[in-house]
C-alpha cells in the first residue's frame, strides 16, 4: 500500500504541463487482453480505444472495438495499421516475440501482470497518466482500496475453508496457490488443497481430489457440468455430499480489475455458507 501512495504522489505531482503532454501524445490506445481493456474504461481511456482482443466485451462499449488479438496471437499487420501510439499487453498472455518486434518499431507498451490484489489501484495509478484527466483513474484506485479495506475487516479471522478450484475437466486442471484466483479465494479465508503443487495449472485426476478432502468446489464451468463430473464420488466426498459446489462469475474471477471487488463478495458468500454448514 505504501508504493501505491508513492506512486500515486509522484503521478498526481507531475506538472500539468507534462501530464497534459503525455496525454496528447496518447490518442490511440490498443489492448491486447480483455483485462487490459477493463482496465483502461476505469481509468478514463475509453475514448481513446481503437482496437482490443477477442473477449474484451466490458464494458459494452468494449464490444464495439476492432479485434486485433487473441489466442492464436496479434494481427500485426492491422496493428501497425492502425498506428497506436500506446500498446496495453498481458505480460506472459500475450506472445513476447511479437511484442518484442512492436517495440522495435518504436510503439509504447505498457505491461500489465498483476499478481496481487495491491496491483490493480497500481495499474489503474499508472494509466492515469494517459488520460485527458487523471482523477477518474486515481478515484476508481481509492475506491478499490477502500472497499478491498472494508471486505478484509469483514473477512477478518474466520476459519479456513478447503476448496478445490476446478478449471477444465477434461483434462481436469486446478491452480496452484501462485496462480491469479487464488488469493482472492485466499483473502476470503479459503485454502487451496494443490497450494503447494509445483506446476502453476497442475493437471490432476478425481483420486486426488478426494484424498484431500475438499469441503468446497469451485468451477467457472456451469454447476450441472460440475456436479454430472462429481456425482459418483457422492459419499467419498463432503463436498459432493453436502451439496457445496457452486460456479463463480469466470471474468470477476479470472481477470484482475476493479471487478474482482464482485469475485471476492462472491467467494466470501458462498465460503460463508459452507462455514454455516458445518
Amino acid at each position: 500500500m505504501r508504493l501505491l501512495f508513492w506512486l500515486v504522489v509522484i503521478i498526481t505531482s507531475i506538472t500539468p504541463a507534462i501530464a497534459s503532454t503525455l496525454a496528447q501524445q496518447t490518442q490511440r490506445i490498443i489492448s491486447l487482453s480483455p483485462h487490459t481493456t477493463e482496465m483502461a474504461y476505469a481509468a478514463g481511456l475509453g475514448d481513446k480505444l481503437i482496437a482490443a482482443s477477442a473477449y474484451s466485451d466490458y464494458p459494452p462499449a468494449a464490444q464495439q472495438l476492432e479485434r486485433v488479438a487473441n489466442y492464436r496471437g496479434l494481427k500485426m499487420e492491422r496493428i501497425l495499421a492502425l498506428k497506436p501510439d500506446l500498446i496495453l499487453a498481458w505480460q506472459g498472455g500475450n506472445p513476447s516475440r511479437e511484442l518484442a518486434r512492436l517495440q522495435q518499431l518504436g510503439i509504447k507498451i505498457i505491461y500489465s501482470n498483476p499478481k496481487t490484489l495491491a496491483d490493480i489501484p497500481k495499474t489503474l495509478a499508472q494509466l492515469s497518466q494517459y488520460a485527458d484527466s487523471p482523477q477518474p483513474a486515481l478515484q476508481a484506485a481509492a475506491a478499490f482500496k477502500h472497499q478491498l479495506q472494508q471486505l478484509k475487516q469483514a473477512n477478518h479471522n474466520k476459519p479456513k475453508v478447503r476448496y478445490f478450484y476446478q478449471l477444465g475437466s477434461a483434462p481436469l486442471m486446478t491452480v496452484a496457490d501462485k496462480g491469479w484466483p487464488s488469493q482472492i479465494f485466499r483473502f476470503c479465508g479459503g485454502e487451496n488443497i494443490f497450494a503447494n503443487s509445483r506446476a502453476a495449472y497442475p493437471l490432476i485426476n478425481q483420486e486426488q481430489v478426494v484424498v484431500r478432502q475438499p469441503q468446497v468446489i469451485f468451477s467457472p464451468q456451469p454447476i450441472t457440468t460440475t456436479q454430472q463430473l462429481w456425482a459418483p464420488w457422492q459419499h467419498q466426498l463432503i463436498a459432493v455430499k453436502q451439496h457445496h459446489i457452486y460456479q463463480l462469475n469466470a471474468n470477476w474471477l479470472n481477470r484482475p480489475t476493479p471487478r474482482t471487488l464482485l469475485a471476492i463478495k462472491q467467494v466470501c458468500t458462498l465460503l460463508d455458507q459452507v462455514r454455516d454448514d458445518h
